[in-house]
């Protein structure tokens, strides 16, 4: 045949070859579309290791490379990262306190250990600030506020938030880095009439509050850095969409082997009921 049609059959042999490893099957095309629809719930957000977690999880076991060129063969792209800065005004003349966490990120069991921080957002109306606390045991966002303004209230709002959700006990260490609002007598009392340990990155050293600064660096680019805000209110409610709807509840977190904050404590807790 090949001679008939003035075909070199090296030629013949390798566009089989090529045919081949392009399979046109069913599960094939099945993965194409899994694909596309797990970019679009995330929002463009999750990469190749998270798709393969999920591809995995779903029954295609498929390798980390196998799932990059399928997502390059389903034309999926990924959001990238963008830059931004500290928000942390620690010029000032108040007692702090000493670093009881020292960059010991890992905990046993719920609410041990919770980091603090504020970022902020831009909107056409101007800043909107926000304070996060995070528990470091399942990374989950326990307490949040937001305004208009950068003052000790919005880190003690954020606080009385978390407590009232989780209702730790006395003894949790409570971590920020030293800014003015967590140096406040405001914030140093609601540590104090709860029986909370405070501690303290030491100055400049962004690592000692790593947690916090992975979470602002994962909403800035998988949301924010993506929209346009009119107004504070329009931010505020993107913002706690973020939180509750997607990074506590579905958003799989490497340091969790790729489950969301809320399945893994649920997950957990079930284990420790069949203990």
């Amino acid at each position: 045949m090949c001679h008939v049609l003035g075909v070199k059959s090296n030629n013949y042999y390798s566009y089989q070859k090529r045919k081949s490893s392009k399979p046109d099957d069913l599960t094939h095309q099945e993965m194409i579309e899994l694909i596309k629809d797990i970019a679009k719930f995330s929002d463009n957000t999750y990469g190749a290791r998270r798709i393969k977690k999920v591809l995995n999880t779903l029954n295609y076991p498929v390798s980390r490379s196998k799932t990059a060129k399928l997502m390059t063969e389903a034309n999926v792209w990924v959001r990238y990262k963008k830059k931004y800065k500290v928000t942390t005004n620690s010029e000032h003349n108040k007692a702090v306190y000493k670093n009881e966490l020292k960059q010991n990120f890992t905990v046993a069991a719920p609410d041990q250990a919770w980091v603090g921080d504020i970022t902020y957002v831009w909107t056409s109306e101007g800043w909107l600030y926000l304070c996060v606390v995070i528990d470091l045991y399942s990374r989950k966002v326990v307490g949040w506020s937001m305004g208009s303004r950068m003052k000790a209230q919005l880190v003690c709002d954020a606080l009385t938030m978390a407590i009232w959700q989780r209702q730790p006990k006395a003894g949790l260490i409570v971590h920020s880095d030293q800014g003015v609002q967590y140096a406040s007598h405001q914030y140093r009392r609601l540590l104090k009439s709860n029986g909370f340990i405070g501690s303290m990155s030491k100055k400049g050293c962004c690592w000692d509050n790593a947690v916090a600064e992975s979470f602002f660096g994962s909403l800035k680019q998988e949301r924010v850095h993506w929209r346009n805000y009119e107004t504070r209110y329009e931010a505020q409610q993107d913002v706690l969409n973020y939180i509750s709807m997607w990074y506590n509840s579905h958003r799989l977190h490497s340091y969790l082997d790729y489950e969301s904050p809320n399945k893994f404590e649920l997950l957990n807790k079930e284990l420790k009921m069949v203990a």
